[in-house]
Parts: C-alpha cells; sequence; structure tokens
C-alpha cells in the first residue's frame, strides 16, 4: 500500500516548541499521567517523570503562551496498552500522533473534545471497536490516520462534514458497509485510502467532486459495479489503485489525457473488458503499471517510449492479442527507454508472432520476465543474453523453436528459468553451466538432443532439474548426481540415456522425487540409491535394469511411490518393501520376481501395488489371483529311531534353556528398556488425579492433546491426554510412545507412565503421563510472564545450550536417530533450576534403519519454526530441526514471535536478525535483556571494555541463530557446531563473570 505517512512534524511545530519557562497546567499534566498509567511498559516513557516538566518530556510540545500541550509525537515508541479517555482533556491538542505502537482495546470518544486538533495519526496499532462518530467535532481536523489496525463497522457519514480535511487513511481493517457518499462533500481531499477493508457496495460518483484528489486506494475492498465517469475528471491523480474487487466495465479512450498526471495505476484481478487505451502513452511519468488478471482483449497499442521512469509492468492474464504478424509484439520496440524496468508480465496473453530481436535492447535491469502460456514462435532471440538483471525467466507454453541460444549463459544473476512445453532442438548449451545462482530449471517436453552437459554440475545452488519428455541420450554425468542441493525434484524420464545409474546418485540425500523412468538405463541398481533417504518419489520403470533390487532401499524410510516395473529385475520378491510403512504405491509389475507374496504393509491393499508379469510370483491377497505357493515337505520319511532321538535331544534342550531362564530373572527385578519400573495407571485414576480432567486443572492446549495438572501418588505430575477424534491424534501418540521408548537425557521432559484405556462411555482414552516443570514453558516466560520475571542472558545461553545438546543427543547419539520435527518454546519446559526439557514428540519421526518405527509424514511442524523446504513436500530431516532452533534462538533473543505482525512483505525473524549484523546486534536484541544489562551497568564495575566484550557475545549468538535458519538444508550448520559455539559464548561470559556479573544467577 502506498499511503503516505505522517506528515513532516518538524515544520508544523516549530512555532509551537515551549520556551523554558517555569509554570505549567495541571489539567495536561494529569491527563498526560493517566495517558501515561495506561502504558503496559512505561519504561519506554522513563522522561515522563518529577525530575522534569511535562513540556520537557519525551514527545510533549507545549506553546509558548500558555505553556498546555499542542503536540503529542510518540510513534513507533514499543508502548503498548490502551488509550486513556483523559486525552480528551489535552484541549489545546493539534498534533497526536501513536503511529505504528502496540496499543489495544477501543479508541475513546473524548477525543471528539479535542476542537483544536488538526493532525490524528493512531495507524498501525491494534486498536478495536468502532471508528468514534464523535471524531466530527473536530472540525479543525486536516489529516487522519486509523490505517492497519483491527477497526470494525462502518466509515461514520460525519467525516463528510469536515470540510478541511485533506488525508484520510483507513485501509486495513475491517471495516463494512460500503463508501458513504456524503464523503464527496469534502472537496479539499487530497488523499483517500480505505484498501483492504469488506466495505462492499459500489464505488459513489460523488468522488468525482474531489478536485484536488492526488491519491486514491481502494483495493480489495469487494466493490462492484463500474467506475463511475467522473473519477476519470480528477485530473490531478497520481495514484489510482481498485484493484483486486469486481468492477466491470471499460475504461475511457482518453484515460491518458484525462489523467496526465499518473503514475501508478493499479486495477488487477477485476472484470475489466474492452482494449487497454492507447492514450495511455500520453501519461509520461506513469511508472507502475499492473492491470492483470482482466478481461481486456484487442491489440496492445500502448507506446511506452516517452515513460522513461516505468518500472513495472503487468499485463498477464487478459486477451491481448494480434493477428499473428511480425508486429503483433511491436510495443516491445518502444520499451527500450524504460531504463528502470525491472518487471515486464505478459503472462497468458494469447500473443502470437515471433518475439522481436529488440527484446534485447530492454533494461538491464531488468529482474522479471514473464511470457509462458502465449503463441510466441519462431527462436528465441541471442540478445536475451543481454539482459543481465534477470533473475526469473519465464518462457513456458509457447511455440519456440529452434535452439536455445548459448548466450543465456551471460544471465549469470538468473535463478528460475522456464523453457517447458515449447520445441526447442538441439543441444543443452554448455554454457548453461555459468548459471551458478540458478536454483530452478524447467527444460521438459521440447525436442532437445545430445547429452546432458556435465557442466550443470556448476549450478550449486540447484533445487529441482527438469529434463524430462526430450530426446537427450548419453549417460547421466556424474557431475550433476554430486549437486547436494538437489532438494526438491531431479527428472531425466523419457529420453534416450544409456549406461548404468552412476553410484554417485547416493549423494542426493536431501532429493524428494527421481525419476529416470522411460530411458535405457542398464545394469544393476547401486546399492547406493539407498543412500538417498528424503525420496518421496522414486521411478525407473520402463529401463533395461536387472539382478536383485538392492535391500538399502530399505532405508528409505520416507518413500510414498515406487515404481521398478518394466524393467529385467529379478531374484525373490523384495519382502523388504513390506516394511516401509509410508509406502502407499508400489509398481513391480513386468520383471521377473519369484516366491511369495506378502500380505502386510503396502501389499494388503490389492489397489496399491502391482506384480503383473510376474510369472514366478506365489501367493498374496486372493484379488490378485496369483496361484497359491508349493508348501508340501519332502515325501523322504526319517526312520522312527531317528525322529525319537532328535525329540529327545529337543526336549533336553528346551527344558534346560528354560531352567536357566527361570534362574536369571529370580536374580533380576524386571526393568523397561529404560531402566525403570512403570507404574501402571488406569483412567479412574487419571481422572480423580485431575479432578475430572477440570479446566482449573488444564496448564496447556494443542491441536492433538490437552495437558492437565494432577496429583498422582503423592507426586504432582502432568498428564497428557489424546484428542483421538482429531485426524492424525492416534499417530501423533504411537509415534511418541516408539520415541521415549528408547531415549534417555537429563534435558529431555521425564516420562513416568502411559495409558490406554477406555473412558467411562466406552470411548477410546490415551494418555502419557509427565514428570510436571513447575516453571512452565519457554513460551510463557518470553511472551507471557509480567516484565518482572523474564530471562537474564546466562539463563537464555543455558536454556538454549540444554535445547542444543537435547537435539544434539537426538540426532547423533540414539541407537536409531530422532528427528523432532516440532521444536517451538511451548515444547521447551523448565524446572526448579531453570534447567530446560525438551518435550512433545508427537511428530518425531526416526531416521534409523528398523522398520516398525513409524513417521508422521505429512504433519509438518508449526507455522514459523518449520523450514521452508516442509511447505513444497520435502522429507523432514535433521536439518529441518536445525532450522527449528535457530528460529527459537532468535526468539529467545529477540523475542519476537516468528509469527509477529511486524513480519509481513518479505520480512522475516530471520531477516530482521540478518540485518542487524554485525554493527546493530543491540537493536533487535529483546527490550527486557537488554534492560537487566543496563541494570548490571548500573550496579558493577562496567567499563567500555565489558559493553565490547558483550555486545560481541550478542552478536555471535544472533549469528548463530543466522547460520542455522538459512533456507537452503545444506547451508545450515551443523548442531554439533552450534553447541560447540554456544559454549565458546558461554565461556567468555564466564569470564567477566567476577567482575561484573556475580550477583546474577546462573
Amino acid at each position: 500500500m502506498n499511503t503516505r505517512q505522517p506528515i513532516s512534524f518538524s515544520c508544523f511545530v516549530i512555532f509551537l516548541i515551549a520556551a523554558s519557562i517555569d509554570g505549567g497546567n495541571e489539567t495536561d499534566y494529569q491527563a498526560l499521567l493517566k495517558f501515561k498509567s495506561m502504558i503496559r511498559n512505561e519504561e519506554a516513557l522513563i522522561s515522563w517523570n518529577a525530575s522534569f516538566h511535562f513540556c520537557d518530556w519525551s514527545g510533549v510540545y507545549c506553546g509558548r503562551r500558555h505553556r498546555r500541550v499542542t503536540v503529542l509525537l510518540l510513534e513507533s515508541q514499543g508502548l503498548e496498552g490502551s488509550l486513556s479517555p483523559h486525552i480528551g482533556n489535552l484541549s489545546f491538542l493539534r498534533f497526536f500522533s501513536l503511529w505504528n505502537n502496540s496499543f489495544q482495546g477501543t479508541i475513546p470518544h473524548e477525543l471528539g473534545r479535542l476542537s483544536r486538533l488538526r493532525f490524528l495519526y493512531l495507524g498501525s496499532n491494534k486498536f478495536n471497536g468502532v471508528i468514534p462518530t464523535n471524531l466530527t467535532r473536530c472540525s479543525n481536523l486536516k489529516e487522519i490516520g486509523l490505517n492497519n489496525n483491527n477497526l470494525v463497522g462502518s466509515i461514520p457519514k460525519g467525516i463528510g462534514f469536515l470540510s478541511k480535511l485533506t488525508y484520510l487513511s483507513v485501509d486495513e481493517n475491517n471495516l463494512t458497509g460500503g463508501i458513504p457518499r456524503v464523503l464527496g462533500n469534502i472537496t479539499s481531499m487530497e488523499v483517500f485510502s480505505a484498501a483492504e477493508n469488506p466495505l462492499g457496495g459500489s464505488i459513489p460518483d460523488t468522488l468525482g467532486h474531489w478536485n484536488s484528489l492526488t491519491q486514491l486506494y481502494l483495493g480489495a475492498c469487494n466493490l462492484s459495479g463500474t467506475i463511475p465517469p467522473s473519477i476519470f475528471n480528477l485530473s490531478h491523480l497520481t495514484n489510482f489503485s481498485l484493484a483486486e474487487n469486481q468492477l466491470t466495465g471499460s475504461l475511457p479512450s482518453a484515460l491518458g489525457t484525462m489523467l496526465p498526471h499518473l503514475r501508478y495505476l493499479q486495477l488487477w484481478g477485476n472484470q475489466l473488458t474492452g482494449t487497454l487505451p492507447p492514450s495511455i502513452s500520453n501519461c509520461s511519468k506513469l511508472d507502475f503499471l499492473e492491470v492483470h488478471l482482466n478481461n481486456f482483449s484487442g491489440k496492445l497499442e500502448i507506446d511506452f517510449a516517452e515513460m522513461k521512469d516505468m518500472y513495472f509492468i503487468s499485463l498477464g492474464g487478459n486477451n491481448i492479442y494480434g493477428s499473428g504478424g511480425a508486429d503483433d509484439m511491436k510495443f516491445i520496440d518502444t520499451l527500450k527507454n524504460c531504463s528502470r524496468l525491472e518487471t515486464l508480465d505478459l503472462f497468458r496473453c494469447t500473443f502470437q508472432g515471433p518475439l522481436p530481436a529488440s527484446i534485447g535492447n530492454l533494461s538491464d535491469q531488468l529482474s522479471y520476465l514473464s511470457l509462458g502460456e502465449n503463441r510466441i514462435h519462431g527462436n528465441l532471440p541471442p540478445g536475451i543474453g543481454n539482459l543481465i538483471g534477470l533473475t526469473n525467466l519465464g518462457l513456458e507454453n509457447n511455440q519456440f523453436t529452434g535452439k536455445i541460444p548459448s548466450t543465456i549463459g551471460k544471465l549469470q544473476n538468473l535463478q528460475i528459468a522456464s523453457l517447458h512445453y515449447n520445441q526447442f532442438s538441439g543441444p543443452i548449451p554448455d554454457a548453461i553451466g555459468n548459471l551458478s545462482l540458478l536454483t530452478k530449471l524447467w527444460l521438459n517436453s521440447n525436442k532437445l538432443e545430445g547429452q546432458i552437459p556435465s557442466s550443470l554440475g556448476n549450478c550449486h545452488h540447484l533445487l529441482e532439474l527438469h529434463l524430462d519428455d526430450n530426446k537427450l541420450g548419453g549417460k547421466i554425468p556424474t557431475q550433476l548426481l554430486q549437486l547436494s542441493s538437489l532438494t526438491i525434484a531431479l527428472n531425466l524420464s523419457q529420453n534416450n540415456l544409456v549406461g548404468s545409474l552412476p553410484t554417485e546418485v547416493g549423494n542426493l540425500k536431501m532429493l524428494t522425487y527421481l525419476d529416470l523412468s522411460n530411458n535405457k538405463l542398464s545394469g544393476n541398481i547401486p546399492s547406493s540409491i539407498g543412500g538417498c533417504t528424503s525420496l518421496v518419489f522414486l521411478s525407473l520403470k520402463g529401463n533395461l535394469f536387472q539382478g536383485h533390487i538392492p535391500t538399502s532401499l530399505s532405508s528409505m524410510r520416507a518413500v510414498s511411490t515406487l515404481d521398478l516395473s518394466h524393467n529385467k529385475l529379478s531374484g525373490q520378491f523384495p519382502r523388504f518393501l513390506q516394511r516401509l510403512t509410508l509406502l502407499e504405491y508400489a509398481n513391480l509389475s513386468f520383471n521377473d520376481f519369484q516366491g511369495n507374496v506378502p500380505v502386510i504393509g503396502v501389499f494388503a491393499n490389492a489397489s496399491a501395488f502391482s506384480v503383473l508379469g510376474n510369472n514366478r510370483l506365489c501367493g498374496g491377497l486372493a484379488e490378485i489371483r496369483l496361484p497359491k505357493c508349493n508348501t508340501k515337505k519332502h515325501n523322504k520319511k526319517l526312520p522312527l529311531f531317528i525322529i525319537l532321538i532328535l525329540f529327545a535331544s529337543t526336549l533336553f534342550t528346551i527344558l534346560s534353556f528354560a531352567n536357566f531362564l527361570c534362574k536369571k530373572k529370580k536374580s533380576q527385578p524386571s526393568q523397561s528398556s529404560r531402566g525403570e519400573r512403570f507404574m501402571k495407571v488406569s483412567y479412574s485414576q487419571l481422572l480423580k488425579a485431575t479432578n475430572g480432567f477440570s479446566q482449573a486443572n488444564l496448564i496447556g492446549e494443542g491441536g492433538f492433546s490437552s495437558v492437565y495438572k494432577g496429583v498422582l501418588d503423592d507426586t504432582i505430575v502432568a498428564v497428557k491426554v489424546v484428542h483421538l477424534q482429531n485426524r492424525g491424534a492416534h499417530r501423533s501418540f504411537t509415534a511418541e510412545c516408539e520415541v521415549w521408548r528408547g531415549i534417555r537425557h537429563r534435558n529431555l521432559v521425564k516420562i513416568i507412565t502411559s495409558c490406554s484405556s477406555v473412558d467411562y462411555h466406552g470411548n477410546d482414552f490415551k494418555a502419557l503421563v509427565y514428570e510436571f516443570m513447575p516453571n512452565g514453558s519457554l513460551h510463557d516466560w518470553l511472551h507471557s510472564s509480567p516484565s518482572t520475571s523474564r530471562l537474564n542472558l546466562f539463563q537464555r545461553i543455558n536454556i538454549l545450550m540444554d535445547i542444543a545438546s537435547t537435539i544434539d543427543y537426538l540426532h547423533n547419539h540414539c541407537p536409531s536417530p530422532i528427528i523432532h520435527c516440532d521444536l517451538k518454546p511451548s515444547n521447551i519446559l523448565l524446572d526448579d533450576d531453570m534447567v530446560a526439557h525438551v518435550g512433545d514428540f508427537g511428530l518425531a519421526r526416526f531416521l534409523g534403519t528398523n522398520p516398525n518405527k513409524k513417521s508422521t509424514s505429512g504433519i509438518r511442524g508449526t507455522i514459523g519454526y518449520a523450514p521452508p523446504e516442509y511447505g513444497v513436500g520435502s522429507e523432514m530431516t535433521s536439518s529441518g530441526d536445525v532450522y527449528s532452533f535457530g528460529i527459537l534462538l532468535l526468539e529467545v533473543m529477540t523475542g519476537k514471535r516468528p509469527t509477529d505482525n511486524i513480519f509481513n512483505e518479505g520480512l522475516t525473524l530471520h531477516k530482521f536478525a540478518y540485518m542487524a549484523l554485525p554493527d546493530h546486534v543491540t537493536d533487535v536484541i529483546d527490550d527486557d535483556l537488554l534492560n537487566f544489562l543496563q541494570e548490571d551497568a548500573t550496579a558493577t564495575q562496567y567499563t567500555s571494555a565489558h559493553a565490547k566484550k558483550i555486545e560481541e557475545c550478542l552478536a555471535s549468538i544472533i549469528k548463530l541463530g543466522v547460520s542455522c535458519s538459512v533456507d537452503s538444508p545444506p547451508q545450515r550448520m551443523n548442531i554439533k557446531n552450534v553447541v560447540r559455539e554456544l559454549q565458546k559464548i558461554l565461556d567468555t561470559l564466564q569470564n567477566i563473570h567476577g567482575s561484573m556479573f556475580s550477583h546474577l544467577p546462573k
């Protein structure tokens, strides 16, 4: 949204600043104190105390004559709380701004008393309720900013009587009731923004009375009907946005003449028809044109030659077309003067004809070029290589022919290239290996020939590669299979590839999708393929593979689709596949397997597998109609005396072994696998322990369970009751039980026992009983506890060390490595000594080879903490836990959740922290932590050397969090190194502890 922020304050208050004389007004003084009393974090107003005259308080300005408050300017101060109604007693107030804080509650109607008020900015807060109707009493108001709050109700009609109003911004709220026609009475209006409100209704033609209007923003307002013709008479308009509504009708042919000062035109996502007026060419100041996803039609005849400031053009999703001749896209010639052009989106416009060679004359600032889903034919001009600023190139679904020009190798900033579904022929240019920043490459469904260039091995950031459905031959280059960055997809299917599958395929440990089907690959399937432990989809069908299926495939515990059909594979039927619990479809048809087909796992469902064309198989489900396996024993009988001797010998052995076991059992107590005795508890015992699972005992709740505090055998416990009615809850319970069965660590929440029973209504009941953690969760300490009960620096680092040590144990020191999959502050619990304990293994999964372990693939963690690769279907891995830990670390140090409202429009917690490195770390550190350090500075021998060392430690911790939470899994830190770095930081702080922090608890 391009609405402006509050006006420059210095110009307005220069004549209002108070002279340094004594005196004051008791009414204003009391009003300011009342205002402060409703601020939760009063320390933000530290200067508001009796040591200073209130006219000298920060953000407060008084008039020279009467020493009354005329300006209250408290923008971006991090203030939290409610707005006191006593603000209405500041009767001389002219300028009032609380912009960009965290005020909640309603806007008090007492603001209506401020008859002298001219400027009111309450935007970017959390105000709710309605806009006070008696604001209309403030007849001198010139500017009102209420945007980006949670306001409801309608825009008060009385605002239409504020005759001096020039600026009204109410965008990004929940306002309804349409746009009042009476607003058209405000002939002084210059800026009006109501975007992103569900207002409804139509655009009143009375808005055409705003002859001074320069900016109009009504996007995403659920508006319908046509754009009133009177709007196009507003000749001073520079910014015009009606995007994402249901507007119909056409644009006037003289639009460019009627709105000659237009700079920003945004009409996308409507149902507008007709042609795009050629008169837009007259808008020489236009720099932003976004009209995609409408029903515009006809030939594009806009001449962009005079629009030298143009940087964004988006016309996609319209029926803009031509005759199919050479001049269909002639308008591209006129773009050569647009030296600032960054985005050109012509996606799905039904353009025909060839792409002009002048495409190479476009700005070297162009980063996004989309020509996909048109009917462009002919060769791709070599000049495409001149667009060295390109990061995204989309040419898919056209009719391009000829070779891909080698000049494409000049686009060294290119990250995404989509050239699929064309008719490109010839070889893939070797120069494509120069695109070292490439992350996604689609060349599939063309007529490409020759070999796959080994130079692709230079693309070390490549996440997915699609070369399928071409005529490529030769061998698979080993350099390609050594790209550890490949995590999403590698598709080489439907080509003419020959030779064996290189053993280097095992290097693709993070890859989730591998398709080599319908080629001419031969030899054995290498056992190294078992190293691809993250694969979800694997297809080798339609090749010439022979020999046995390597048992290493049992390591692919994430695989859900496996297709090995139409090869020459032989040997015993691979029964180990029945133990792959996530396998949903297996196709082994048309090979030469023999033996018994199992009836468990994927083979328990006839529609989930195929074994057709294997003539030596038997058994299996009745539906697949295989012959019964021959179970007849050898006909030759042993002599009777030999049978008697064998029977006696066997009986003696059994009795001897039983006697040995009895003696051993007497000498040892019965213990669990963890060496502990587990008590048995019933549903009734847990019901009584938690006072009937009462709300008063509820201490936590999630999607799969509720946790209650209880007393069991005089011991305070936490009882986690599973919501079995919720999908996935039973699997979560099973996964957690499997994990707890074989792990033990001082920083894990101690499990006491479990209960699997039925309640008094006959419903299944499952619960886990844990040791109670008296200090609650890390989330509580970061976000819910009063400010007097927050964590100091040593406590935070020790907690992070506890968590990192636990992750290291789970990943590297368990018999079967375990991935937690849901690390977040609410799953970190604190005991009496503030030692952290990791809990909630409901989403955990094993990476070991034990086929009986369960996984919960498909449930992929918590938004904000789950790594980005989970969002595109990648399997959960240890690096995913490292990402979650990195986000958790940053939250501990900054005090900000990853889902905080400030993180939008591309800003994330990771980027927020990264931008502060290395010299501005204190700008992002939690205020509570800085306050602790400030108190220590006051109470100890604090030197600049101490300050520098502490700031270096803070920077090191933030750097750790940033390194753990990068988007690319291979670039994240190893958890062992994280533990080592945290220990170094802790040691550094310990070294200065004696002289500066001796009184702090460690």
